[in-house]
């Protein structure tokens, strides 16, 4: 199970003075140090949080890999293919919403959008690893696969929300992880994920990867960046061993 860490909410706490720290350069290397498998960043058109600068930053210092989270703005496209981060998830984006509000819409009409289709081919022939965040809906992941994209993340607000009455939603990322894995896709999940309730998720065998963010950098201010990750690492680590272990 591979751990990223999304430190974009170090990046908010900066810009909430327009300050120089704290620095989610410097976060990103803590993170590293403590376990993380991998670093995630949303820069977004707007630049809330994350800045051009700082994604230049990473690309040059993080050690492990990054996972450069963008919506099919040109500029911010043409960016990653010229760093050529190791990942690239293309998720939607309102300027009005607080965060991720849901998956990317590949199932209504005139979808995928001219855009996105583009956009994968560009980052695609920069050998560029590629991700969709969708919601866990099986249509969505067929569309998915057809557009030769290398994993879908899972997008687990719902789950996240309706924990712990959240059955049916736990289902159905598992059978969405499951069918991802069906077509050939590596299954990624995010969004929402917490000390209390990413244990089912990281369980699911068919979810080799993690995106989690909010709730590390809310631990850090009280325990420090070190402790949160490794906090982590200490509940997703058993879960997946118990799941290994019950399989027949």
């Amino acid at each position: 199970m591979r751990l990223y860490v999304n430190v974009d909410h170090v990046a908010t706490v900066r810009q909430a003075r327009r300050a120089a720290e704290p620095d989610p350069v410097e976060a990103a290397a803590l993170c590293e140090a403590a376990g993380a498998d991998g670093i995630t960043v949303h820069l977004r058109e707007d630049r809330r949080h994350i800045r051009d600068d700082d994604v230049h930053r990473l690309a040059a210092r993080v050690k492990t890999v990054l996972n450069l989270e963008l919506a099919s703005a040109p500029e911010i496209v043409a960016l990653a293919a010229q760093l050529k981060p190791h990942q690239a998830t293309f998720v939607p984006e309102r300027r009005q919403e607080i965060t991720t509000e849901g998956g990317l819409q590949l199932t209504a009409p005139g979808s995928p959008d001219a855009g996105l289709v583009d956009a994968i081919a560009l980052l695609r022939n920069a050998g560029v690893r590629l991700s969709l965040f969708v919601t866990p809906d099986l249509p969505t992941l067929d569309v998915a696969a057809r557009l030769g994209v290398d994993a879908v993340e899972l997008h687990t607000g719902a789950y996240a929300n309706a924990f712990p009455q959240s059955g049916r939603q736990l289902e159905q990322l598992r059978d969405a992880a499951r069918h991802a894995r069906g077509l050939g896709l590596a299954a990624h999940a995010g969004h929402g994920l917490t000390y209390r309730n990413v244990a089912a998720v990281a369980a699911i065998a068919e979810i080799e990867e993690l995106n989690i963010g909010h709730t590390i950098v809310s631990r850090a201010i009280m325990v420090g960046m070190a402790a949160a990750v490794a906090e982590m690492r200490v509940i997703v680590d058993p879960a997946r061993v118990d799941q290994a272990k019950a399989r027949p």
